[in-house]
């Protein structure tokens, strides 16, 4: 069964390959996390540092492309990106209060902790994602044993 072609030409577009741009995007968002977990800390070690950090503008772009991406498999694939959607919501969540602790540990002159919540909720994010791009690795198997 085809999807319905919401969008027109982006559905042209990007209609069969939206699984590896979603995949990529996971993989440029947990590349962005690293990066803005390095400027964290390189702004509270520096002596001029305010009482809070200002949030990495690569890091919530890439957030919100992710996001709008999976929102756009979900309306090609809907269990997939129903499935999908859910997971990267959650990870935004996360992100957005994992860069608040960061914030309360600034305050209260504390070492940063690294982002647990959020690393956990990427990987979480990578291995689904992962699956809906690359199954046709395992699917020899996968067909085989169901």
């Amino acid at each position: 069964m085809e999807p319905l072609s919401l969008l027109g030409p982006i559905d042209t577009l990007f209609a069969d390959v939206i699984e590896y741009v979603v995949f990529a995007l996971v993989l440029v968002n947990m590349g962005t996390r690293w990066w803005a977990y390095r400027d964290y800390r390189k702004q509270a070690r520096s002596d001029d540092h305010d009482e809070e950090l200002s949030r990495n503008w690569l890091h919530e772009a890439s957030n919100v492309v992710l996001v709008l991406g999976s929102f756009y498999l979900l309306s090609l694939h809907h269990h997939a990106g129903m499935v999908l959607s859910t997971l990267v919501l959650g990870l935004f969540l996360t992100d957005f209060f994992e860069f608040e602790a960061k914030e309360v540990e600034l305050r209260k002159d504390e070492k940063l902790s690294s982002p647990k919540g959020a690393l956990t909720a990427s990987f979480v994010v990578f291995l689904y994602a992962g699956y809906l791009s690359l199954f046709f690795v395992v699917e020899p198997v996968w067909n085989a044993i169901v």
